[in-house]
């Protein structure tokens, strides 16, 4: 038997919206602060943030940190193509398409019953030239002609981990194939101590990407807590120091790693493949709390 689509609403400051999705249960809470403001919670984990009066504004800590990605992808203002592998709230796409007008974007979100929710409560702006395919991340970007892109940004997660299959080599072969020269490539990564599985994928970009750099809280990356951490990789030299700047200046600051510094962080851990790959490690249920 199927699962009942249907919204449940909740009076108070706005409504909350509450709705069965594929993978769970679906919240769209208001914000008290911003009148058009929505956080969007899958099994009461926070996935996304948007206030459709300023798509442009980044409330969560690591979009902040692919904003900044974002912004130092091109010029400022210039259109680009990108691609999204999870789709969320859509809340970098629509960032795209406020700081880079007449941009191209795809977005792949596996879950058809989450972009409904969402194209319904938070609609898109009719200008915006983004595409949504419901489909697997993996196989979304097999669709993507080779060199379309200048940005594809992975923010793929499934019960809060990321599968296995999008962590691997082969993975980011496939990536590499839709890049143009000089594009970018931007994960969000989640990981707690002993940082076995972050270790692991920085060794995995290492072995396809020349450059690459990472940012994140400092007690995540000293494997205090559990948390996020952005990887961020490239064909050619990435603007380094206007990252660490940006990235220090955040109201959460994060510190950047870079060059020798981040190789030495891998602890030689070795690059992951397919055969070997398995899902990030799920979140304490502290992380929630």
């Amino acid at each position: 038997m199927g699962r009942s689509r249907n919204p449940r609403r909740e009076r108070g400051a706005g409504e909350a919206v509450t709705e069965r999705v594929d993978g769970g249960l679906a919240r769209l809470v208001p914000d008290r602060e911003r009148p058009r403001g929505r956080t969007l919670l899958i099994d009461g984990a926070p996935q996304s943030y948007v206030d459709l009066d300023d798509p442009a504004y980044l409330s969560f800590e690591y979009q902040r940190r692919l904003g900044h990605v974002i912004d130092l992808a091109a010029p400022a203002g210039k259109p680009v193509h990108a691609v999204h592998l999870g789709g969320g709230a859509l809340t970098l796409a629509r960032y795209v398409a406020a700081t880079r007008p007449r941009s191209t974007q795809q977005v792949v979100e596996r879950d058809a019953a989450l972009v409904r929710l969402v194209r319904r409560e938070l609609p898109l702006d009719s200008g915006a030239r983004i595409r949504v395919r419901s489909a697997d991340a993996r196989e979304g970007l097999a669709k993507v002609p080779d060199g379309w892109a200048d940005l594809v940004i992975a923010d793929v997660f499934s019960g809060a981990r990321t599968p296995a299959h999008l962590t691997s080599a082969e993975f980011l072969d496939e990536v590499r194939r839709t890049l143009r020269p000089g594009a970018v490539y931007a994960a969000n990564l989640a990981d707690g101590p002993p940082l076995a599985h972050l270790r692991g994928q920085i060794a995995t970009a290492a072995a396809r990407f020349p450059e690459l750099a990472l940012i994140a809280d400092p007690a995540v990356l000293r494997g205090k807590r559990f948390g996020n951490a952005v990887l961020i990789a490239c064909d050619h030299p990435l603007p380094v120091a206007e990252l660490t700047r940006r990235a220090a200046g955040d109201p959460h600051p994060g510190r950047l790693e870079h060059g020798r510094a981040l190789t030495d962080f891998t602890g030689g851990a070795a690059p992951v493949t397919d055969a070997a790959a398995v899902a990030s490690p799920a979140p304490p249920p502290s992380v929630f709390q």
